[in-house]
């Protein structure tokens, strides 16, 4: 039957009285199953366990906190005034437990109360959370990329310095380094650094901890492979991996000293490889380290000039018809796996924009460095407990491939705000106990049903 056009309009001609009342509705109805995980992966008790030996109690506890800043920017909010906007929604204090929000000035100075001593207990949780999960996937290897990420920071801001900021080259800024899983896409680990360090500053006693901690709660058997850019083409990086028993492939940068431009321009056989690139590999005798690399050298057509980056390269490996890059690695792979291999490294920049866009990585709460630092840790937290909240309900596995990236399909959290997480809602009581009723189009009815009965048969 078709229907006329009158059947489509209806007539708004006058404007509604405005009214504010108190009322059990809520815009956040996806909080509670999130809440409900973590209610399955006892979250509470892992936290207070951690922080139980580092006196930062108080009206609110530890988790408390955490949970307030989680619920923040899991609804949208990227700066902690935002905390007034929200703390009156009922299933935002049910989420966090609390029949009274703290307000911005206390999470402030909480989080300044962080010391780099303390700063290990969320190092901690975070790695039970993470380790936890590879355990349960069953994971044969992990495959880690190893970058940093710069945050640009305000001035005044503590241990922030201008250095490699490519878009706010003035501004002070932090330069964290991270540890990216990248089948999973968790982060095992970050460590907060000021602005003008080189991107390898830390990285040995980073990769060392982290070893450590892996081995420790993983077992010593379980292979372990790296993936770096030219910034960790150092000797103490390279001779760490190998004293430990971890595979690498590290992008080579084309230093004068190492001697590959020579061999590029008098280099006239290349191995073929699809696409039109070309190949050669060779034994680099590195004289200054006493070593011996295995390096593969790749050339891949172009019809452009090359953009020139902001890194500061001794070398550009552009002649206006190729761009050259090489690798070196200690693993068993032929020259076109091993561009493949690389290549999956581009899937840590999809992560690491999710935590800046998303969860806020690249807010400065405070002048307080500690305080920043634990944002950090707190905002990587929360990332990896949505991803395991969802490899647990939602994702479904992806095929494998040479590029070893993400093992699921996973949403962003701009994604879950929009399918999950913003839903009104009610909280109801009819005969004394509570419900959450719904008013949401059928896809989200199935959606919610879907994960509801997951965590069920989780719990």
């Amino acid at each position: 039957m078709r229907l006329s056009r009158a059947d489509f309009y209806s007539p708004c001609k006058s404007f509604l009285k405005i009214e504010f009342a108190s009322q059990d509705i809520t815009a956040y109805g996806g909080l509670e199953l999130i809440r409900r995980y973590f209610r399955i992966i006892e979250l509470h008790r892992r936290v207070q366990s951690v922080f139980a030996a580092h006196g930062l109690g108080g009206d609110y506890r530890a988790i408390d906190m955490i949970l307030v800043i989680l619920v923040l920017v899991l609804v949208g909010g990227r700066r902690l005034e935002h905390l007034g906007y929200v703390c009156e929604d009922p299933l935002v204090k049910r989420f966090c437990g609390l029949m009274r929000l703290p307000r911005d000035r206390s999470v402030a100075r909480w989080l300044k109360r962080f010391t780099l001593k303390s700063l290990q207990a969320l190092v901690e949780i975070n790695s039970q959370m993470v380790c936890e999960a590879i355990e349960k996937e069953g994971l044969a290897r992990l495959t880690l990329d190893i970058d940093g990420s710069v945050i640009t920071t305000g001035a005044s801001v503590s241990w922030a310095f201008r250095g490699f900021n490519p878009h706010h080259r003035k501004d002070s800024s932090y330069y964290p380094i991270l540890a990216h899983l990248a089948q999973t896409g968790h982060i095992l680990r970050v460590k907060n650094r000021p602005g003008n360090v080189h991107d390898s500053k830390g990285a040995v006693a980073f990769l060392r901890d982290l070893i450590e901690d892996l081995r420790i709660r993983l077992g010593r058997h379980l292979p372990l492979e790296f993936r770096m850019d030219g910034a960790f083409f150092q000797r103490e990086v390279i001779g760490l991996l190998e004293r430990r028993g971890a595979s690498y492939a590290i992008k080579v940068p084309f230093f004068k000293w190492l001697g590959l431009v020579p061999l590029i321009r008098e280099r006239s056989r290349w191995h073929p490889l699809p696409e039109g690139m070309g190949f050669f590999e060779l034994s680099l005798t590195v004289p200054a380290w006493e070593k011996i690399l295995r390096v593969v050298i790749y050339r891949k057509p172009v019809h452009h000039k090359s953009r020139k980056n902001y890194q500061l390269d001794l070398f550009d490996p552009d002649d206006g018809y190729f761009e050259y890059s090489a690798a070196t690695t200690n693993r068993d792979l032929s020259a076109a796996a091993l561009w493949d291999f690389m290549a999956g490294r581009g899937a840590q920049e999809k992560t690491f924009a999710e935590l800046k866009g998303e969860w806020a990585f690249d807010v400065v709460p405070t002048h307080h460095y500690g305080a920043n630092s634990a944002w950090q840790q707190i905002s990587v937290l929360g990332h990896n407990l949505l991803r395991s909240f969802q490899i647990q309900t939602t994702a479904t596995q992806k095929p494998r491939s040479r590029k070893r990236t993400f093992r699921f399909l996973l949403q962003s959290l701009k994604t879950l705000r929009f399918k999950l997480i913003h839903q009104p809602a009610r909280l109801l009581r009819p005969q004394g106990y509570s419900v959450l009723r719904f008013s949401v189009a059928k896809p989200a009815q199935a959606l919610i049903r879907m994960i509801d009965q997951k965590l069920k048969m989780a719990a």
